[in-house]
């Protein structure tokens, strides 16, 4: 695996030239960086920018080379799951390889697999860290000339607890940030440039809603594909699947998530003692700490209200996130692991049935024996080419 991440680093490097990092101190964290707290009067527009600052980005974390990409952390505006305007973090990154291929340059909607509830874990930070575990396809993309739109989502980062794995918060997140790019001033990216979606697991997920809701929500942004892989499509077969496995601290995650997203939600007057204990834990919690939160509990032990998710109010909520409900008008890639130990194979199929029968283009992939993080290890340059094609012009292959 450090193969695969420092190869493709190195390569951007020596084709270009390297940069030795400065002897300034590490960034300050999100809630100490005023930068990430928005004004209270935000643009009138979805995607408009609302400031942005030239960064570096560390790809180790002792910080000894810096990426030799121009790089913007980006603040600008978005909507909430509910339609409310809301205020969204990111990162704009441009290679320093010149585009010569026809029309602007591609940009990557980029969307990260979970980091986390915390700000701290907000990918903009990480970057700039050197602790950002997703760089490998960062620098993939870069390498072919790409830009990269990233979100930080919904309340990481920013103030407000992190709408943890509400996919239409997400999906116009995603949207929004490769509306802003185009805005960014130095960048040189058109409004015009073609938009690849990528992402994985929660990452996927985000993709997934943003292809589903680009044609009413950002009709303007030109999406031409939607490589999407680990899909949690249906957060009720997920969470039933893990509730008392090894993924469970996710499953809490979520319900933290959704009633920050949805406040008439009933959880946490719901919450008991050791339920209360658990999300405290959670809502501050990067990967690791999230994973190791509470494995292999259960949702009844944390609430004083048994079957809590399948009141009415978060019924209706999950089904309203469900994903293949609405048509992409950009082709598909979905793939997703065999073995997938914590988002079954099952919901990517299902997806895949559920966009089929609403007449989508996907080409639908299987990644045989791959567990959850294997397949995205196996397969996630494969996507990547895939957006590739798009972007050349190239006719997409469903097989529905």
């Amino acid at each position: 695996m450090l193969r695969r991440v420092l190869v493709p680093l190195l390569a951007l490097a020596l084709v270009t030239a390297p940069a030795v990092a400065q002897a300034d101190p590490r960034p300050p964290a999100p809630a100490q960086d005023p930068f990430y707290t928005p004004p209270t009067a935000l643009p009138g527009a979805a995607g408009d920018l609302i400031r942005q600052r030239r960064v570096d980005w560390y790809p180790e974390p002792f910080r000894v080379f810096k990426a030799p990409v121009q790089t913007w952390l980006v603040l600008y505006r978005s909507t909430s799951a509910t339609g409310t305007a809301n205020a969204v973090s990111g990162m704009v990154l441009v290679p320093p390889i010149p585009w010569t291929g026809p029309g602007p340059r591609p940009v990557i909607a980029y969307a990260m697999g979970t980091q986390g509830l915390g700000d701290d874990c907000a990918p903009s930070y990480h970057l700039r860290t050197g602790t950002e575990v997703e760089i490998a396809f960062l620098a993939q993309a870069m390498l072919k000339g790409y830009a990269v739109a990233l979100t930080d989502y919904e309340g990481l980062g920013t103030p407000g607890t992190h709408t943890y794995a509400v996919a239409n918060a997400e999906g116009h997140a995603l949207l929004d940030v490769a509306r802003a790019a185009s805005k960014v001033d130095g960048a040189g990216l058109s409004a015009d440039a073609p938009v690849g979606v990528f992402g994985y697991s929660q990452g996927g997920q985000a993709a997934a809603a943003a292809g589903e809701s680009q044609p009413t929500y950002a009709p303007d942004v030109r999406v031409v594909g939607i490589a999407e892989g680990g899909v949690p499509a249906d957060l009720t077969e997920v969470a039933a699947y893990n509730d008392g496995n090894a993924g469970f601290s996710l499953v809490a995650g979520a319900a933290v998530g959704y009633a920050a997203a949805y406040p008439e939600l009933p959880f946490a007057d719901a919450l008991n003692a050791k339920g209360r204990t658990v999300v405290q834990k959670v809502e501050t919690s990067c990967i690791v700490e999230l994973a190791l939160a509470d494995p292999f509990d259960r949702l009844d032990n944390l609430t004083t209200t048994p079957g809590m998710i399948k009141d009415p109010r978060w019924q209706a909520r999950l089904a309203e996130n469900r994903l293949g409900a609405h048509k992409p008008a950009a082709p598909v890639l979905l793939y997703h692991g065999t073995l997938d130990e914590l988002i079954p194979f099952q919901v990517g199929e299902e997806l895949r049935d559920r966009l089929c029968a609403l007449g989508a283009s996907v080409q639908w992939q299987p990644v045989p024996l791959a567990g959850h993080i294997v397949a995205v290890s196996v397969y996630g340059t494969a996507a990547l080419n895939w957006l590739g094609d798009r972007f050349a012009g190239r006719a997409a292959t469903p097989n529905c």
